[in-house]
């Protein structure tokens, strides 16, 4: 059992990172952080301009850092970017400071939850299914390295997802207490 005080959610494209996210964030009662919001406010810019002007690689450095700098807080649920697992330092970091809770989807699920969706700059243009098999390719095994849970993909609402991952926590976190100030007599 990793004893901590937050929850790090990793998964790939359109497994529910967000979704499921925030309701473990009411559920448990701690504030939720999702990475690439957080980019997307320190850059004054959404994700797919961070691609367009500084590449994937300009991306990942920003994400890496931010990364770095989000999980030295406690006591919070962080919803990563699906590549985020990449960097070999932000696994470290994932690792070292929470609980990391990786969300599976399969291949077909991403497809249908993802086929209107035009905001994620590494699945633009034509080949998507060809593109998710080689991430999920590349990127299972790391995901499958740092987890502490993993959460089984099914079909089903965000709700029956957030009581599944629930439950799931509930038997394998053993979570750190917010520690109250010290009393003055």
């Amino acid at each position: 059992m990793n004893p901590s005080s937050s929850l790090f959610i990793v998964g790939p494209t359109g497994a529910g990172k967000t979704s499921v996210g925030r309701r473990l964030a009411v559920h448990y009662g701690l504030p939720f952080v999702d990475l690439d919001q957080e980019i997307e406010q320190h850059t004054g810019v959404d994700v797919s301009t961070v691609f367009d002007i500084e590449g994937e690689a300009g991306f990942r450095q920003r994400e890496s850092t931010l990364l770095d700098e989000c999980t030295r807080r406690s006591h919070m649920v962080l919803a990563t970017g699906a590549g985020a697992v990449l960097d070999p330092q932000n696994r470290r970091h994932l690792v070292a400071r929470g609980f990391v809770v990786w969300l599976q989807t399969s291949i077909e699920q991403q497809l249908e939850r993802l086929e209107r969706d035009n905001r994620r700059p590494l699945l633009a243009g034509t080949h998507r299914l060809a593109r998710l098999q080689l991430m999920a390719q590349i990127r299972a095994p790391l995901y499958r390295d740092i987890a502490d849970i993993a959460i089984p993909g099914e079909h089903g609402s965000v709700n029956d997802a957030s009581e599944r991952c629930i439950a799931l926590i509930d038997s394998h976190w053993q979570r750190h207490p917010i520690s109250s100030p010290p009393q003055i007599a």
